[in-house]
């Protein structure tokens, strides 16, 4: 009799284990011979030493294969225990799976392009109007190049800009003060990281989630860096966020023009890096329109109305500016 300990630190347990525990349950049932014990991470079991390692090796494949879905069931499990090969759940284009298994993949033609455009380059710029997807996808690139072990951390940032309003004094620590900047960036992970394996990822600082302002003086490697809403960066800002790229790394900026929060003396940095690294190999740019918006459909019809009221306004003052004298004789 032997025991083996196995750790299944890439994955959720309460997934793995699943609802009142049934999962272990089934696994404890399907190998009747094994005294087994799971509590947290951590799975023992006791028994004769062929049957403990054959335990192991499913039990990794298991793990595998909840890693990859975020989800785990009966069926795979007694498929994976008694060897034959699971189904699969989704859809071979998926870049990720959420959490409840939902496939996460690039529905419109862009979001592939900057699925390619990640691949193929180490900086890539994902420009366009909001509701596009251009940050969500970055996100599932970023987790994705996590789960595969490409990379060892995701480091997620804005800038803080408040988008036409004064926010005051924000009481609470610093984390309180900085975290309503970052929350579409939570939001984002928590549709694809069950939660207490995305705490532990941020507790551990695998993810880290910062302003702008935190990331001076830093060299990156082996991460994702995210950088969102860059339209709001000064040009020193995002000279200082680009130049944090290490080695290893991969980095996603993404913005919109039509959403710049800056005073109006203020150069966008977003539009300077853009005409200054236009012909720098390994740097791709990816421009998301109106088409590609993915949220409700009513979005793109207000995204289209403002284009068109912002075109009226252009209109109006090309007519009201002086018009220049076309008598060249008229000053003599």
């Amino acid at each position: 009799m032997i025991e083996r300990t196995i750790i299944i630190d890439s994955i959720d347990p309460i997934i793995f284990y699943g609802v009142n525990n049934c999962n272990i349950q089934l696994i404890r049932n399907l190998f009747p011979k094994l005294r087994v014990a799971a509590r947290g991470t951590v799975i023992k079991v006791i028994g004769d030493e062929l049957e403990t390692q054959e335990f192991e090796d499913k039990v990794k494949k298991l793990e595998d294969y909840c890693c990859k879905y975020n989800k785990l069931t009966s069926e795979v499990i007694i498929d994976t225990i008694r060897g034959a090969v699971p189904k699969d759940i989704g859809i071979d284009e998926a870049i990720i799976y959420g959490i409840n298994g939902k496939p996460i993949q690039a529905r419109t033609p862009n979001q592939q392009k900057l699925v390619k455009a990640y691949s193929d380059n180490d900086l890539t710029f994902a420009l366009g109007p909001a509701g596009t997807g251009k940050t969500y996808i970055a996100i599932a690139l970023a987790v994705r190049a996590l789960k595969n072990r490409e990379v060892k951390k995701i480091i997620l940032s804005r800038p803080a800009v408040e988008a036409g309003e004064k926010l005051g004094f924000l009481p609470g620590d610093m984390k309180d003060k900085i975290d309503p900047y970052l929350q579409p960036l939570y939001d984002a992970l928590q549709d694809m990281i069950p939660a207490m394996k995305l705490k532990d990822y941020m507790d551990t600082n695998v993810i880290q989630i910062a302003p702008l302002a935190f990331m001076r003086g830093r060299t990156l490697n082996d991460a994702v860096i995210i950088l969102d809403e860059a339209q709001n960066t000064t040009t020193h800002q995002i000279k200082m966020f680009l130049t944090r790229l290490g080695m290893g790394s991969k980095m996603i900026i993404t913005g919109d023009m039509t959403q710049i929060d800056l005073p109006r003396s203020t150069q966008s940095g977003l539009v300077q890096a853009l005409h200054i690294l236009s012909d720098v190999k390994g740097v791709g740019q990816v421009e998301f329109t109106k088409k590609d918006i993915v949220r409700h459909q009513l979005v793109q019809r207000i995204v289209e109305a403002y284009e068109r009221y912002d075109e009226q306004q252009r209109t109006v003052r090309r007519a009201d500016e002086p018009q220049g004298n076309d008598n060249p004789d008229s000053e003599l």
